[in-house]
């Protein structure tokens, strides 16, 4: 298990936060091959492993600049702190000069280790990152694919991910570069696919089931006293790479609650007396297995992210306390000697996970919101938001029927919606228009005629009931359905189906500046782990749907979850109001709403910035 810790690319794209396990680069999570092994961390936390991948990926980032001769010096240096049998972390802390004793870890690279393990960050492989700003793993993941290629890629086309990689490939352009060809193309192509499944990454809404299932199993389990996820999956990101289980038994029964894990999985991978790796509905499952007075500071250590961590840490030792799995610790007598257990100071939290920032006079931070993007500091000031909740949502405004691509009558989908505790739903079947399935979509008079049947059908309804349409927004940033159409509908969607790629904040803000348009549809237009969607600029989208008094939705299928957390916080700051919509096409598909809730949560959304957590009034008030 790992200290699940980076964010998906800013979620924009397929989802590249973590390798094919889901170890988010390597970061402080447990890398002893034993179970009783003591933990190589100091008191931060900061493993040989997460400070030795800082360094390959510095190698790789400056081979890919063409710079000669220090990659092979960065690489010398990982390999060389990856191996060494103490904690590096812990000899920059205490004997910063002495780190330079390590083997081939010269002044400078030993300098730009004392800053990771003090500042939680090195100064100069973030401008590495800046001057060059793609996701290296992934790229570099595909057969053939090195981080020279990659440099001359994102120099040349662009390329910064593996979708735009793809792209790039089926558009034939990579051959055109100088230095490359038609063969060398093919294959990068070909071997795409493998990259993706060596990624390892599903879909939040094809693992999270596997987890609540799993979890539930676990918590029937005797000896079992807490369990819960940890990781991504908790944070609710849009893909995940393995799910996270942390359970807390009494040491003696700790192979109990092993076994008993082993025998939920289809596949066993790896098992130990406190840890296994299994494969359930061909989702990679981890189980630690802790004490029941650690369990509320490991699940805070694993829970992540890394950057949330490395900064709650130095806000902790800024206070003379120290964080990591095993609880907190006062560290305040200069005489304490780092370490993970008693000799680390007084310990003064840890059974449970409020305790962790109980001990920090911080409040509880719900896991969406561990990101590192201010929470913290809001935390201290006392401004978290008071996130929505999926019993606030109220309705659903973006639903299909069997008039378009829909799988269920308008009749069902409203009976649907009614049993599912809608107070109303709008019935936004697919206009036809550029990229949409040619006879899948309605035209102008298929529109006006179903007006009448989706008000035959409000008629006998126990909820509202909305007549809507879900638009095209075409390469211009213009609606598909005449102006005269649209005026006669209780709610008009405004969706990207065609040119999704490439740079569109013009293009969706012509689309917001429409005077019928009540909401944006998933406005990236991104697919998750098949492609990345339109980039755009969050702030400007969010100012124009403010000013225009437009929704900007958050599209709860999980296969799309567009937009995603950190667009949504950008957005609201900008003063825009939130929809989430499930883009139902079947009355099981209402359900999807937990997946947009929550990727709200992480978007920092409250109750009264999404427009159907509102009431019945309100929302009728926006439409018009």
């Amino acid at each position: 298990m790992s200290e699940d810790t980076a964010e998906d690319a800013g979620e924009n794209g397929d989802a590249t936060d973590d390798t094919a396990k889901d170890t988010d680069g390597g970061d402080t999570g447990d890398h002893n091959t034993g179970d009783d092994a003591a933990p190589d961390v100091d008191p931060t936390g900061i493993t040989n492993d997460e400070i030795a991948d800082r360094f390959e990926e510095f190698a790789d980032r400056l081979e890919a600049q063409d710079v000669a001769y220090k990659p092979s010096a960065y690489r010398r240096a990982a390999e060389n702190v990856r191996d060494y049998p103490g904690s590096v972390a812990a000899l920059a802390a205490n004997d910063p000069d002495a780190v330079e004793d390590i083997d081939r870890v010269g002044d400078a690279i030993a300098s730009k280790i004392v800053s990771y393990v003090t500042d939680g960050r090195i100064q100069e492989l973030e401008e590495l990152r800046e001057e060059l700003p793609v996701d290296m793993a992934d790229l570099t993941a595909v057969e053939g694919v090195g981080p020279k290629t990659v440099g001359t890629l994102y120099r040349e086309l662009g390329v910064r991910t593996l979708a735009d990689l793809e792209a790039a490939a089926e558009a034939g352009e990579i051959q055109e570069v100088s230095g490359f060809g038609a063969k060398t193309e093919q294959n990068i192509l070909d071997n795409i696919a493998f990259a993706k499944e060596a990624r390892g990454r599903e879909r939040l809404g094809d693992a999270r089931p596997v987890a609540d299932d799993l979890l539930a199993q676990m918590r029937e389990v005797s000896v079992v006293q807490h369990a819960e996820v940890a990781g991504s999956i908790r944070r609710w990101l849009p893909t995940i790479g393995d799910v996270d289980v942390l359970v807390a038994t009494d040491l003696d029964d700790a192979e109990q609650a092993v076994d008993a894990f082993l025998d939920l999985a289809d596949e066993e991978l790896q098992a130990g007396t406190t840890k296994a790796s299994v494969r359930i509905d061909g989702q990679q499952a981890d189980l630690r297995v802790v004490r029941p007075d650690q369990f509320g500071a490991a699940l805070q250590y694993f829970t992540g992210s890394k950057e949330h961590n490395v900064q709650l840490r130095n806000y902790a030792l800024d206070r003379d306390v120290s964080l990591n799995e095993y609880g907190a610790f006062d560290v305040s007598d200069p005489d304490v000697e780092p370490g993970d257990g008693a000799d680390a100071g007084e310990r003064i939290a840890g059974d449970t996970e409020a305790s962790m920032y109980e001990a920090l006079d911080l409040p509880w931070m719900p896991p969406e919101l561990r990101e590192g993007r201010g929470e913290i500091e809001a935390a201290a000031s006392g401004t978290l938001p008071d996130l929505i909740e999926e019993g606030d949502v109220r309705g659903d405004l973006h639903v299909h029927s069997e008039w378009s691509d829909g799988r269920e009558t308008i009749e069902s989908i409203v009976a649907g919606a009614a049993e599912f505790g809608h107070e109303y739903v709008a019935i936004t079947d697919h206009a036809e228009g550029p990229g949409v399935v040619a006879g899948m979509g309605l035209d102008d008079e298929s529109l006006r005629e179903q007006a009448d049947a989706v008000a035959a059908v409000a008629d006998e309804a126990e909820i509202e009931v909305f007549h809507g349409v879900e638009a095209n927004i075409d390469v211009d940033g213009d609606l598909s359905t005449p102006d005269d159409v649209l005026a006669d509908l209780d709610v008009v969607v405004a969706s990207p189906h065609s040119g999704l790629d490439g740079e569109a904040t013009d293009r969706l803000v012509s689309a917001i500046e429409h005077p019928y348009v009540d909401i944006l549809g998933h406005p990236s237009g991104r697919l998750l782990n098949e492609r990345s969607g339109m980039e755009f600029d969050a702030k400007r989208i969010g100012e124009a749907a403010a000013e225009n008094d437009v929704a900007l939705e958050i599209n709860a299928n999980p296969a799309r979850l567009d937009l995603w957390g950190e667009a949504v916080q950008v957005a609201i700051d900008a003063g825009a109001t939130i929809a989430i919509d499930t883009d139902a096409h079947a009355t099981p598909e209402f359900g999807h709403i937990r997946y947009g809730v929550h990727t709200a949560r992480r978007g920092w959304a409250e109750a009264d910035d999404v427009l159907n957590a509102w009431d019945l009034e309100d929302v009728r008030a926006f439409l018009e």
